[in-house]
């Protein structure tokens, strides 16, 4: 490595990297020590989510709801290789870390100015979300930085450089596998998922060594013959029953537990293959970061017709109950019900519906099961609610410690399901299986801030569109909430009442969620949109 007096980007590539000379005094090579994962300073956002809680809050507060109208645009990136990104940076000492398709930038966080660029070419004969190269981010640990590749590589990087380290293939893209997620770095080890759930693969989870890639354990979402709750799946149904883990999990340190998410049983909409409840699929499950060993689950949608993946993200929350501390876990899920577990053991302490529009349940009981309606796809076809993307989905939630309230981008909207069964044929979505679904009546987005209390809503924000938005949510110390609406803007509101504050019109649709992170004190706060980033900050 060349010194000076400030520090300087490796100078020698390997090939799929260029490095571009020296970096700013304001952006240092990144060191995310495990401590630091443990506890990132307010000015750095170490991993997708922020930090291991999901909560995606800052805990900056140098912008507040009585400046935000003075946010302007700082700088804008393009990538030049996505027309829609879904990307969220990690910034660790004023670097910063994003991904488009299968490529690594690394930028100046206080100019945007590119440092170094790690490119692979995107892969063919993928199916589904990896074929349309989706890809929300890296890990950072010690001085590399990890990406799960579109083909379901993980692939090791020199964060000071972007020359590559090592590179595994942790799943077969000709059973067609994929990835569209960002990896999880606990300890010394990377955890990474799936994405295929709708191309007829059984779902796990895996982890590698972050020095040398060598697996550690792997996990499978599917029991296999003879494991407990087999018995859904006759057969071979297990080696293609879906259950993938295609979004970030969390990490509670103290109880050394490892928070994963499970997508829908496939196929989607018939049952018939997959009798009882389909375990893992649609569930949460606390692991053993060490081992990978499941230590409780919970299932949100038993025998999932619907495709409710539980993909959203498992929030974990400390919050004063009854002069008591609960270790929370909150989702609102895909299926239309806001829950809430406690984490240490899984219990399950509460559900409300968080939508109008929801008709495939009734409620939900005191085990947790939903109480059925038994509205279910049909060859004449049926009109359910919440419909085919959900009453919410991947894009992020966040949860503001000082005003106790859990946000979430709601969609109000119904599909007419169509059910026909047919068997699986390698080589084509399993997503379709004899089905169909069409769109009736429009849908539309609602803002929603909800107590985890007693599960009742705070205010709602009605959006303005057509259910277009998939932005997530970021909240802030400063009082604020970003989010991006439903009319191509990033906004942001007070995280307290709702009101409006501010919005910036990206002319392009967004499907990203934000994030803030500091560089020589001055607090930036970013969006992906369209095929652009764009990082904010105040006049200075």
């Amino acid at each position: 490595m060349i010194r000076c007096l400030t520090w300087c980007v490796l100078l020698v590539a390997l090939p799929g990297c260029v490095a571009l000379g020296q970096v700013t005094s304001s952006a240092q090579p990144v060191a995310a020590r495990a401590e630091e994962l443990l506890e990132p300073a307010a000015a750095n956002w170490t991993s997708y989510n922020g930090d291991y809680t999901g909560r995606r809050y800052s805990s900056l507060r140098e912008i507040t709801s009585t400046n935000v109208s003075q946010l302007r645009a700082a700088w804008v990136f393009h990538p030049g290789n996505s027309q829609n990104l879904e990307t969220t940076p990690v910034v660790v000492r004023g670097v910063m870390y994003l991904t488009a398709a299968n490529d690594v930038f690394a930028l100046d966080g206080k100019t945007g100015r590119q440092l170094w660029h790690y490119s692979r070419p995107v892969s063919s004969g993928l199916l589904d979300d990896a074929a349309a190269h989706k890809n929300r981010g890296v890990a950072v640990w010690q001085n590399s930085v990890f990406l799960q590749t579109d083909d379901a590589h993980l692939v090791a990087l020199d964060a000071r450089s972007g020359n590559l380290l090592w590179d595994v293939e942790y799943a077969d893209k000709k059973k067609h596998y994929g990835s569209t997620g960002a990896p999880l770095v606990v300890k010394d080890v990377v955890i990474v998922g799936t994405s295929g759930g709708d191309s007829g693969v059984r779902g796990f989870l895996a982890a590698f060594d972050a020095a040398t890639g060598k697996k550690k354990w792997h996990r499978w979402t599917i029991p296999g013959p003879g494991e407990f709750g087999s018995e859904s799946w006759p057969g071979d149904a297990y080696l293609h029953g879906g259950a993938t883990t295609w979004m970030t999990g969390t990490y509670d340190p103290e109880l050394n537990t490892l928070f994963w998410t499970t997508s829908n049983a496939a196929p989607d909409f018939v049952g018939d293959s997959r009798p009882g409840d389909d375990l893992y699929a649609s569930c949460v499950l606390a692991l053993d970061p060490d081992t990978g060993e499941i230590k409780w689950y919970f299932q949100f949608t038993p025998h999932d017709l619907y495709d409710y993946d539980a993909t959203e993200t498992p929030v974990l929350a400390d919050v004063q109950e009854g002069g008591n501390t609960r270790r929370l876990l909150l989702q609102a899920n895909r299926n239309g019900f806001f829950y809430v577990l406690d984490r240490s053991n899984g219990k399950f302490l509460r559900a409300s519906a968080f939508v109008e529009k929801l008709n495939w349940a009734k409620g939900v009981d005191a085990s947790g099961r939903p109480i059925l309606t038994g509205r279910i796809p049909s060859a004449e076809g049926t009109l359910i609610c919440p419909g085919i993307e959900g009453a919410t989905n991947w894009f992020s939630p966040s949860f503001h410690p000082q005003t106790g309230l859990f946000y979430v981008m709601a969609q109000e909207g119904c599909n007419t399901f169509f059910a026909k069964t047919r068997e699986f044929v390698p080589g084509e979505t399993y997503y379709n299986t004899g089905t169909n679904h069409s769109s009736t009546g429009g849908s539309q987005k609602i803002l929603l801030a909800i107590s985890p209390a007693d599960g009742k809503i705070v205010w709602r924000y009605r959006q303005t569109g057509q259910g277009r938005s998939w932005a997530g949510i970021l909240t802030t110390a400063g009082g604020l909430l970003f989010f991006g609406d439903d009319g191509d803007s990033f906004e942001a509101v007070e995280a307290a009442s709702g009101r409006v504050l501010w919005h910036f019109n990206t002319g392009q649709g967004i499907h990203a969620s934000p994030m803030s992170y500091a560089v020589d004190g001055v607090q930036y706060v970013v969006i992906a949109a369209g095929s652009d980033l764009f990082s904010f900050s105040l006049p200075h």
